[in-house]
């Protein structure tokens, strides 16, 4: 079983983005989950069974103003994930995305978590593990999510999607408490200036 489970999250508005940030995310949300697959699917396929779990988003579902390249990231993962379970299909490895809401964990700190579904890192551990079973496609964590939203997307016109969004202030990502976030997004550029596209981009400017 493999378990993808890196990711980074900067927010902020898409014309501020810093060109290294944009690459770190790229690098460790898209490259990370096709590394992993590349060098395990081959490897399961051979011994005809394993299973892959790539932890996605809700994000790469619910787009969301301020996350514009996170977006992208995890809506590239989930596609990743499900184009990669049809091509394993009957070789008996399967692949699994979850796709969390917010996660109590530093990933969301700064966020105000009062008015956005939830979920404890335990809680989506247990999900993890119970894909070794169902072998679901997809599952949202909290587990109402992804149907409460493909039902508004089915039966809610976008207008008045659009007035829901605005009452529980769905921008919030692009005013998330950067105090509370002051350990992380340090972190987050110490790395953003090491990551493969970042350096590959520095040598080429030196050249």
């Amino acid at each position: 079983m493999l378990v993808n489970n890196a990711g980074v999250m900067p927010v902020g508005p898409f014309a501020d983005e810093p060109e290294t940030t944009t690459d770190l995310m790229i690098d460790v949300n898209v490259r990370g989950v096709l590394n992993g697959m590349h060098a395990a699917a081959p490897l399961m396929a051979a011994a005809g069974r394993g299973h892959i779990v790539n932890i996605a988003s809700m994000a790469g579902v619910i787009p969301l103003p301020g996350m514009a390249t996170y977006n992208t990231t995890k809506f590239a993962a989930l596609g990743a994930s499900l184009a990669a379970r049809r091509e394993y299909d009957g070789t008996g490895v399967t692949v699994s995305a979850i796709l969390p809401a917010a996660v109590r964990t530093e990933l969301s700190s700064g966020a105000d978590l009062s008015v956005l579904p939830t979920v404890d890192p335990g809680q989506v551990a247990e999900q993890v593990l119970a894909t070794l079973t169902t072998r679901a496609a997809t599952v949202s964590s909290p587990a109402w999510v992804l149907p409460g939203w493909r039902l508004v997307q089915t039966l809610v016109p976008e207008t008045v999607e659009r007035l829901a969004r605005q009452v529980i202030g769905h921008d919030q990502a692009l005013a998330l408490d950067p105090v509370g976030r002051k350990d992380y997004l340090d972190r987050l550029e110490r790395h953003a200036g090491t990551s493969p596209a970042a350096t590959r981009a520095a040598e080429a400017v030196r050249r």
